[in-house]
């Protein structure tokens, strides 16, 4: 039986997903663990959502809070000030782009549906963090990327300890996919949290396993872009790490993943472009 492709709806655009899209990052943050991906000035803003539309992205993921290891906790206030500043510009430059916000406050989700209209939130946390998370995506209707993770950014590398991992994180996906579904959220994308308390070998053997999510009957999610899976593998750099996560990025197209969180959306292009050309041979 020939599978039939989901797709999502975000702010009544639907999206579909027969070939995979690239969601495009962009941390307004100082301490991001990829430095090419910190913007913090107007100009850099609009120049990289510039770049990122042309070359392809479907989506804009914005994320005012680091969620690396290790990476400090601000304020809401501070989180709110950091993605206001970026929602106006790209809402009044580019007022036809898709935007999701990354964050694991209900507020904050709250503040960018009311203010700016963003259709989708991207929640590390799956829930975890605000126990007022899945009401808020559920009131306004939002587009919801239900990662799994454990802890925060301060503890989460202490907690990789798992009697079966790949069953555990698709227990928790499964049960929260469904908690939302009964609240009336229509578009859940599954992450199976690729670096959120998982070890370097513990990411790998979830690449190698990420077609197990699609039992969940949601769109996949992978975020692996130059993350520490990658670098430390090759012993190198974050920013010496491109290739590594074009390499990566195909596997997860060939597991199964319909979105790329991508910093390099030419490159991420590329590979869907020759996956595709793969598939239709």
């Amino acid at each position: 039986m020939k599978e039939i492709a989901p797709n999502i709806n975000i702010n009544n655009n639907l999206i579909e997903l027969s070939s995979p899209i690239i969601m495009a990052i962009m941390n307004v943050t100082p301490d991001s663990f990829y430095s090419g991906n910190r913007f913090m000035a107007e100009d850099e803003i609009y120049k990289s959502t510039d770049i990122a539309l042309h070359q392809g992205a479907k989506i804009i993921d914005i994320g005012a809070q680091s969620t690396r290891p290790f990476a400090t906790i601000i304020s809401e206030e501070e989180e709110k000030k950091r993605l206001s500043f970026a929602l106006e510009i790209i809402c009044n430059k580019f007022p036809n782009a898709l935007i999701s916000v990354d964050t694991y406050r209900s507020r904050i989700a709250k503040f960018a549906v009311q203010e700016y209209g963003v259709g989708m939130v991207n929640d590390v946390s799956g829930g975890d963090l605000d126990n007022n998370m899945f009401a808020t995506v559920s009131e306004h209707q939002l587009v919801y990327v239900l990662t799994h993770s454990r802890g925060n950014s301060q503890n989460m590398n202490q907690l990789t300890n798992y009697d079966n991992i790949l069953s555990e994180i698709f227990h928790d996906l499964a049960v929260k996919s469904a908690k939302l579904k009964l609240m009336g959220v229509n578009d859940v994308i599954i992450d199976p949290g690729f670096g959120f308390a998982k070890t370097k070998e513990q990411n790998f053997k979830l690449l190698k396993n990420l077609s197990l999510f699609k039992e969940l009957q949601s769109p996949i999610l992978c975020g692996i872009s130059r993350k520490s899976m990658i670098y430390n593998t090759l012993c190198i750099t974050a920013e010496e790490s491109l290739n590594g996560t074009t390499a990566a990025h195909v596997l997860a197209l060939m597991g199964g993943a319909k979105l790329l969180r991508v910093h390099d959306v030419k490159e991420a292009k590329e590979a869907i472009t020759i996956y595709n050309a793969y598939n239709q041979s």
